[in-house]
């Protein structure tokens, strides 16, 4: 799992009748992009996360990659 500053990171519920959750990711605290990740919900708080299986990360922009040589 990859991310940058910006993107969102996207947690599905676990149980039925929970709902999905979406943070902007604020900071990348892993090395090339890995977690943990600093992130704030849409109600203002602002958490540190490891995302496990259940959430994706969704780039708002894309990003060039690398030449392969």
């Amino acid at each position: 799992m990859e991310a940058h500053a910006g993107d969102r990171l996207l947690t599905h519920g676990r149980t039925v009748g929970q709902h999905d959750r979406v943070a902007e990711i604020v900071e990348v605290l892993g090395a090339g992009g890995t977690p943990p990740f600093r992130v704030r919900f849409e109600d203002g708080h602002e958490h540190l996360i490891s995302p496990g299986p259940d959430s994706v990360v969704q780039h708002t922009t894309v990003r060039k990659q690398s030449p392969e040589k």
